[in-house]
């Protein structure tokens, strides 16, 4: 079972070794990289590349490791029993399955992705421990014990907003997913849009990359914001000509809300047209 790439995903070779190594390992991969680099899309893609089902757990700033297992709701059997409800005499009628749950009785072999780990409490990570490393858990109001039936392709994805614990770093195999170069984003936009024109695809680069070496950005723009630019400028028809222009008034690319996320930046990019223009006086 080798993950090769896939022909909607440009990989590169360390991270075709980073996935095969997880997997030989059978630990977990924590993925890292700036927002945007396709973190959460590569796990998809390895599903769809390796036949597995894919179970997806989208992390939020409220969501405890107790809800990845399952939860009793025991508020809606408490109003059923005042009801007199038949169904409270039995309690899995209240128990909701979690996506380890999910995970671990899958028929097939499934890759189950924890997305962005990081945007939760600092103790969720270790809340998870021993669930990850004995596969199983106990469900205390049912007295039963749920095992993975296979052993899931667990994949984890965090955009490095808090430190993770070491505990937990130990049991996953690291890999960092890198800013594209040049090279190898011309293959990510070739693979998106392949139809369209060198001379647009080498000058929106130019741009965009200059962009992103523009000392005191708050927020790079990402490739998966590129992506959406050259849709616009494609759907706009803007020719490759008017991102070579070296006006000072036009210093801030066309359509540049695609590329620059808030106020500063914006102000910032105002800032340096207007000190270009005065230099010119």
């Amino acid at each position: 079972m080798k993950f090769t790439g896939t022909e909607n995903y440009v990989a590169s070779d360390d991270l075709r070794i980073a996935v095969n190594a997880a997997i030989a390992l059978q630990r977990p991969l924590l993925i890292k990289g700036e927002p945007g680099t396709g973190k959460t899309v590569l796990a998809h893609e390895v599903a769809k590349a390796l036949g597995k089902p894919l179970t997806e757990w989208h992390i939020k700033s409220t969501t405890k490791a107790q809800q990845g297992l399952y939860e009793y709701d025991a508020v809606s059997r408490l109003r059923d029993s005042q009801l007199g409800d038949g169904r409270v005499k039995d309690i899995s009628n209240y128990i909701k399955r979690g996506k380890l749950w999910d995970a671990f009785t899958s028929e097939e072999h499934p890759l189950l992705l924890i997305d962005e780990i990081d945007k939760a409490d600092i103790e969720f990570p270790n809340d998870l421990l021993q669930e990850l490393d004995r596969m199983e858990f106990f469900v205390y109001e049912t007295q039963q014990t749920i095992k993975a039936k296979q052993r899931p392709i667990v994949m984890i994805t965090s955009n490095n907003e808090k430190e993770l614990p070491d505990a937990f770093l130990r049991r996953c195999f690291f890999h960092y997913i890198r800013f594209p170069d040049r090279e190898t984003m011309a293959q990510i936009i070739a693979v998106h849009f392949p139809d369209i024109q060198r001379n647009l695809v080498r000058e929106a680069m130019t741009v965009f990359y200059d962009i992103r070496d523009v000392p005191g950005l708050k927020k790079k723009p990402s490739t998966s914001e590129l992506l959406d630019w050259l849709k616009l400028l494609m759907v706009e028809d803007i020719p490759p000509e008017a991102l070579r222009s070296k006006d000072s008034a036009k210093l801030i690319p066309p359509l540049h809300g695609a590329l620059l996320k808030n106020e500063q930046d914006v102000h910032l990019f105002e800032r340096l047209a207007f000190m270009a223009r005065r230099e010119k006086t």
